[in-house]
């Protein structure tokens, strides 16, 4: 791995179908949707890959806690993902709530006068979704 400046975070917005990711600007300032990927056999080793080729160091995952700060159905699913991810891996994995990140990046794709058909798209939404999680996470640090 090379200098601090060099690595990366990882943002993980995980749900059953698609996993959507943001990665930050090599000075962990900015996070930015990165891509969406179908959750399948294939998704640790995509990401595996992933976290090698950008030298992410430190992954943070979103966790769905419902309104009164319990835990949602989806916990023990992500918790089990992340293990797998961490064996595989090496790299630190923080949880961060997540609650209203799709509401969020969905407002902002809106702003973005993204046409309404492209706004839809879920797989565009998930990828914000996880840059609000990491940008949250980055904003968290700085105080």
């Amino acid at each position: 791995m090379g200098t601090d400046s060099e690595t990366r975070y990882l943002g993980i917005d995980y749900g059953s179908k698609r996993i959507g990711l943001a990665l930050t600007d090599p000075f962990k300032i900015f996070a930015y949707p990165h891509d969406t990927i179908l959750n399948n056999n294939k998704t640790l080793d995509d990401l595996s890959r992933l976290i090698r080729e950008k030298g992410i160091v430190k992954i943070i995952i979103g966790l769905p806690y419902k309104e009164d700060g319990s835990t949602g159905e989806l916990d023990k699913t992500i918790r089990a993902f992340a293990d797998s991810l961490k064996k595989i891996t090496g790299a630190e994995i923080l949880f961060w709530d997540e609650r209203y990140s799709s509401s969020i990046a969905s407002q902002r794709i809106l702003a973005s006068g993204i046409k309404k058909k492209a706004r839809q798209n879920k797989a565009l939404i998930d990828k914000n979704a996880a840059a609000v999680i990491l940008q949250e996470f980055l904003d968290s640090q700085k105080k």
